[in-house]
């Protein structure tokens, strides 16, 4: 298999990557910061820790433009000098993106260029407008959640705008750790469905 293109992202039981009112001054939303309380274990042997150095080892970074804006666009950076491809709807004239990071209309091109850029690395997903893009163009290997017990009850969900199409996945690996369950799945091409 090629280098895969790969989703990294912490979800509450009922389906919230972030709570309500996300915003500039509130990314995580109120009460998302929870979803990321497993992170104070990256450092560690355990598996949180092993997780958190994959996600670090990946080769390039597709975003949707909201969560770039909403992180401050990394400052040009999102780890390791890699490129960042964000995944956006139009580009305005001289909005240039700091350091690493440039601006793909078309999903398909996105994906071809992070491949590319990521060399035999995965590529890293964040957000849930370009996971949603990618799963419905059928760019999407593989998604990595960071599944936390807790309801949020309400905020942004992460597969709200998937369209009807049915999408299988094969779950690959399931880590335990304090409070969190990193769970993969493969996502099944359509000829695998039947």
């Amino acid at each position: 298999m090629h280098n895969p293109i790969r989703l990294y992202m912490s979800m509450s039981l009922d389906g919230y990557i972030a709570g309500p009112d996300d915003r500039p001054g509130q990314e995580l939303g109120r009460g998302g910061g929870r979803l990321f309380d497993w992170l104070d274990d990256r450092e560690s042997d355990g598996p949180s820790g092993e997780v958190y150095r994959e996600a670090l080892a990946t080769g390039a970074v597709i975003s949707g433009r909201r969560t770039f804006e909403l992180a401050g666009r990394w400052q040009g950076d999102h780890h390791d000098g890699v490129p960042i491809l964000v995944l956006t709807h139009q580009v305005d004239d001289g909005d240039v993106p700091p350091g690493h990071a440039c601006f793909v209309t078309d999903v398909e091109e996105c994906a071809r260029q992070a491949r590319a850029a990521a060399g035999d690395r995965p590529v890293m997903v964040h957000g849930a407008g370009a996971a949603q893009a990618l799963l419905r163009s059928g760019q999407m290997d593989e998604m990595e959640i960071h599944l936390v017990p807790v309801l949020l009850g309400d905020g942004r969900r992460l597969f709200d705008h998937l369209g009807g199409d049915h999408i299988e996945l094969d779950l690959v690996r399931r880590l335990e750790d304090r409070d969190v369950t990193h769970l993969r799945y493969r996502v099944r091409r359509p000829e695998e469905a039947a």
